[in-house]
């Protein structure tokens, strides 16, 4: 299952929703998303996310299956809050269920779930997915109100949301920089101090991952989009491999 073999068990879960991308814009079953999570798998990676959005843009619902019985390593499943996603991910049994906003009109999630203000929502899709063994996760801003919404709600795992930081960096806003990588690190801190495990990702790339890998009390980065173009020039496994390298030389 899961490698905690590495430096302060850094993980990193690789996800392959762009791979199923590529797939769909000519129909057919080329390229597999299973072939990327057997290659996530072959290299070092942690675990496999993928996304099932209610349009069905990559990830497909066929697609679950193959991808849990194709690779040992754990399925984290990113989905929203409706009860078509609650059936679906009961129905899979997925490691963990990452609760994320969505919107049908965007490219990529745009920013946190506001677990606050969904929070009587969120309390039946949260108590459900957790009595069935899954570990649930909230995609939140590195906020404290956010983050004391997931305490209240139960949920034993949250994701930062990197997605500031990395346009900070894009920008060259150097003090926007340091203000997002000071925020995600208090907040990873006072995740850890009552007992919630810190995760984080969106938007992170060879040159900006390692300030967030650094953070000592985060435990998991999920990345998938810019590996999977460094793909298209290097290969999975190398992209794979140097994220892999360049999270190890941070701790």
């Amino acid at each position: 299952m899961t490698n905690f073999s590495r430096p302060n068990s850094l993980r990193l879960g690789v996800n392959i929703d762009h791979v199923a991308t590529i797939r769909n814009a000519r129909g057919g079953d080329h390229p597999d998303p299973v072939r990327a999570a057997e290659i996530v798998a072959s290299v070092g990676g942690d675990g496999i996310t993928a996304h099932l959005r209610e349009d069905r843009r990559h990830i497909r619902d066929e697609d679950l299956k193959r991808i849990q019985d194709a690779t040992d390593l754990p399925l984290n499943l990113e989905m929203a809050a409706t009860e078509e996603m609650l059936s679906i991910a009961l129905r899979h049994q997925p490691h963990a269920a990452c609760i994320v906003p969505e919107k049908r009109e965007e490219r990529t999630t745009e920013g946190g779930l506001d677990a606050a203000g969904l929070h009587n929502t969120l309390v039946p899709i949260v108590d459900r997915l957790r009595d069935a063994g899954i570990r649930v996760s909230l995609f939140i801003e590195a906020d404290e109100r956010q983050l004391d919404a997931a305490l209240r709600l139960g949920a034993p795992v949250v994701e930062f949301h990197t997605g500031e930081y990395a346009h900070a960096i894009l920008d060259g806003d150097s003090e926007r920089t340091s203000k997002e990588l000071r925020r995600i690190n208090d907040m990873a801190a006072l995740a850890a101090k009552n007992g919630i495990e810190p995760h984080a990702g969106h938007g992170l790339t060879y040159e900006n991952v390692q300030p967030i890998a650094a953070i000592p009390q985060l435990a998991e980065l999920n990345i998938g989009h810019y590996l999977i173009g460094e793909a298209v020039f290097t290969g999975l496994e190398s992209a794979v491999r140097r994220m892999r390298e360049l999270m190890d030389e941070a701790r």
